[in-house]
């Protein structure tokens, strides 16, 4: 098994937490200030992602 083959369900994941901790303190009446901070990382961390699954599938064929 491959770096690679182990960054993407971790960075699919770090996306996922990010996002639900985003949502949890958006339902709970939160700060909306750290609503919109963990929004930002989302995204940041959505790009890399999908950043790295492309390189994956980049590595993979070739």
């Amino acid at each position: 098994m491959d770096a690679i083959d182990i960054l993407v369900p971790v960075a699919t994941a770090a996306v996922a937490v990010v996002l639900l901790l985003g949502l949890v303190n958006m339902m709970r009446g939160g700060s909306p200030n750290r609503s919109q901070t963990l929004m930002r990382w989302r995204v940041i961390l959505q790009f890399v992602a999908i950043i790295i699954a492309m390189t994956a599938i980049w590595l993979k064929s070739s």
